[in-house]
């Protein structure tokens, strides 16, 4: 049987609408933390022209090549191992996508994954981050802060991440925010852009 996950069903069009347009000029993207394997079943033949690299943690890589198996789309790949404070795949991309990861991971891995980004990505490369997001230190909804004491309450590294640190972080990383979307059931969806190097 595979997982499912009803948050990935009920974003994943929303999220598409605005991947077909960041991801207009990608070859080869990584997507971060695959989870059930649905985003990449969905996303993967609706963008038949990109390369989608599924990865996580070797615990979800079942569940993962279920969905896939099912999709039989032949530009989706195999999950990688991938936890992001270890070894990343020498594997190369263009582009990043990640959806629900930030607020379940550290802030140590969050930092570890903007710093191998901002490292790996071309310039022009894209990183695509979703999931709910504060400002300022203020959530944009209750539901949210809700969302973020119960996760504090499991696991006081994991929280709702607020734009202001992960743009400190995406700055020392090289890379530039470009936009903010808004997303259905207070969500974002937020572009980072990589800098060209000085010396380019």
């Amino acid at each position: 049987m595979k997982p499912y996950a009803e948050a990935c069903e009920r974003n994943k069009r929303p999220i598409l609408e605005v991947l077909i347009h960041e991801f207009a000029d990608a070859r080869r993207v990584l997507e971060i933390g695959s989870g059930t394997g649905q985003h990449a079943a969905f996303f993967g033949p609706a963008l038949p022209r990109l390369i989608w690299q599924t990865s996580d943690l070797a615990v979800n890589h079942a569940g993962i090549r279920a969905w896939l198996a099912e999709a039989a789309a032949p530009n989706v790949r195999e999950p990688l191992l991938l936890d992001v404070l270890g070894p990343w795949p020498d594997w190369p991309f263009d582009a990043v996508f990640s959806a629900n990861t930030a607020h379940i991971m550290s802030w140590r891995a969050v930092t570890a994954m903007f710093v191998q980004i901002g490292r790996r990505l071309p310039a022009g490369g894209r990183f695509v981050l979703y999931g709910p997001f504060s400002y300022g230190g203020r959530h944009t909804s209750p539901s949210n802060a809700e969302f973020d004491r119960m996760l504090r309450a499991r696991d006081p590294a994991s929280g709702v991440r607020d734009l202001e640190a992960l743009q400190a972080l995406a700055d020392t990383s090289g890379l530039e925010l470009r936009r903010d979307h808004a997303m259905p059931a207070n969500n974002r969806l937020l572009v980072w852009e990589r800098r060209p190097d000085p010396a380019e």
